[in-house]
């Protein structure tokens, strides 16, 4: 009988598969980078045949180093970016337009425009979002108007849209030949089209866009005992492997982390940052910038929900120090020179290359180093970027106890940035509260694939899952309150002044 599942995890920089055994072990992983398209300021896009392509491989190189094949896995799960937009032919199987990727800022007139109009408050209400760039719709009535054909195709029905979960599963589900077209609640919740009561397309939203009903995917749950199908693509996974999870990114570390309690939160560090805590299957509506998501829908049972807040810029501030500025030549390097000084020398860097998400919500803003003197060297701003990955997380947790009532005692993180040892401790710092990272630090392919396995039975019930979690490592704050009020000041100012400099209509 197979003793694996395998996780499909579709990252904004890069794809990577991996394999876990029943005590949530990694078994094995591989992962490549795919190309960041930057055609003009403020696009971002990926190419959906590239990620494709690239998903195959890492699947064949992990099954190969842990010398299995696909018939030793019980289920597959796949995780992914989220609100990243393609639009395909059903027929051909090819792409309409690069994807357009959630940091993509090309849609901020059309946000705009939404909220002159006074349908961003039907929005917020049913969807649980701000009209923002971040978000699916917009990225869809971009193409829809601005690619020639599409609509066209979109009302005949040929043409079809999916975040790039969808893109996966139709792809390995046989694609033209027979792919199936479908997607989960956590992803739908991205689009700004899915009403958060009834979890389904709403066709006011949807009028609100042009989007035409027959190009979304069915949404069916993140834990699928029915599957969403089996693989049929030609490859390392062909061979009917059950597809049977499928969650956002970051509702997929919330799984893996076991937050399934109210009141349990985690931070992910990754491209951005992003930090869920679970309000359990009651809708609470955000006060204070947060958006309001679906966290997990687990087969028959209520969706559970979550309050967000999303965070655009902070481990792709430490790539912009190694490709743009070239002061390091890896994200690694960026701890060793942050630790030639012992503080960010009176340096704030806020990283507002896309606007700033929340609590904020400003598509006007762009990034600035405020704070500048003949003193400061290469470490201080190597130092104030690992600061901003912390303070910006900050801004969040203060929105979150402020629309909550609850008051984190520990904050569990996970993601690539938590290698970094020092940015962990400034996070502590600057929190005052302790920081604690499971062994298992890639949590969002672990919840990909505990939505899989628990849906055959491979695992039985979350109270087993949470017994897989061990903590790895715990950072205590060392900051007096005075340090840590001061700090915060500062960053609250250097916040200020990226505002209100771009003139958004």
């Amino acid at each position: 009988m197979p003793e694996f599942v395998g996780a499909v995890d579709q990252g904004t920089t890069s794809t990577r598969f991996m394999i876990f055994d029943h005590g949530g072990n990694e078994v094995a992983r591989h992962q490549l980078e795919h190309e960041q398209i930057l055609p003009q300021a403020g696009w971002v896009e990926h190419n959906p045949v590239e990620i494709w392509e690239r998903t195959r491989a890492v699947a064949e190189t992990a099954l190969g180093k842990a010398n299995l094949s696909a018939s030793d896995l019980v289920a597959l799960g796949i995780t992914n970016q989220r609100e990243t937009t393609v639009v395909w032919n059903r027929r051909t199987g090819r792409p309409y337009y690069n994807a357009i990727v959630w940091q993509d800022t090309r849609t901020d007139r059309i946000a705009s425009a939404l909220e002159r109009e006074g349908k961003g408050e039907v929005i917020r209400r049913k969807a649980g979002l701000p009209p923002a760039t971040y978000f699916s719709g917009g990225k869809i009535k971009w193409i829809l108007d601005n690619v020639d054909g599409v609509r066209a195709a979109a009302e005949a029905g040929e043409a079809i849209f999916g975040n790039t979960d969808t893109w996966l599963l139709w792809n390995l589900t046989g694609g033209t030949d027979g792919g199936v077209h479908v997607t989960d609640p956590t992803n739908a919740s991205r689009t700004m089209l899915m009403n958060l009561e009834t979890l389904d397309w709403d066709d006011e939203l949807l009028s609100f866009f042009g989007v035409p009903r027959a190009m979304l995917p069915e949404i069916r749950p993140s834990s699928n005992p029915d599957l969403y199908g089996v693989t049929r693509a030609d490859g390392p996974l062909r061979g009917e492997v059950p597809l049977a999870g499928d969650l956002g990114d970051q509702q997929a570390a919330t799984v893996g982390q076991v937050c399934f309690g109210i009141g349990e939160a985690k931070n992910t560090y990754g491209t951005g940052n992003f930090l869920l805590l679970n309000t359990g299957n009651e809708l609470v509506r955000s006060k204070h910038g947060l958006l309001t998501t679906v966290c997990y829908q687990f087969g028959a049972e209520k969706a559970v929900y979550a309050l967000e807040g999303s965070i655009a810029v902070t481990g792709s501030a430490v790539q912009w120090l190694r490709d743009q500025l070239g002061i390091i030549s890896g994200a690694a390097q960026s701890e060793g020179l942050a630790r030639q000084v012992e503080d960010n020398g009176g340096v704030y860097f806020v990283p507002a290359f896309s606007g700033l998400f929340a609590p904020y919500w400003r598509s006007d803003a762009r990034g600035a180093i405020v704070g500048l003197s003949r003193f400061n060297t290469n470490a201080h701003i190597a130092r104030a970027t690992l600061e901003a990955i912390c303070y910006q997380s900050r801004d969040v947790m203060e929105a979150m106890e402020n629309d909550s009532g609850v008051h984190l005692d520990v904050l569990r993180v996970d993601g690539g940035v938590t290698a970094n040892d020092l940015c962990m401790q400034i996070q502590a710092d600057i929190l005052g509260v302790p920081v604690s990272k499971p062994v298992v630090a890639e949590t969002t392919a672990l919840g990909a694939a505990y939505a899989a396995g628990l849906a055959l039975g491979f695992w039985n019930s979350t109270e087993e899952l949470k017994r897989n979690w061990n903590e790895d490592k715990r950072w205590l704050p060392t900051w007096s309150d005075e340090q840590r009020a001061e700090g915060y000041a500062g960053w609250k100012k250097a916040v200020e002044r990226t505002m209100n400099w771009v003139d958004v209509d």
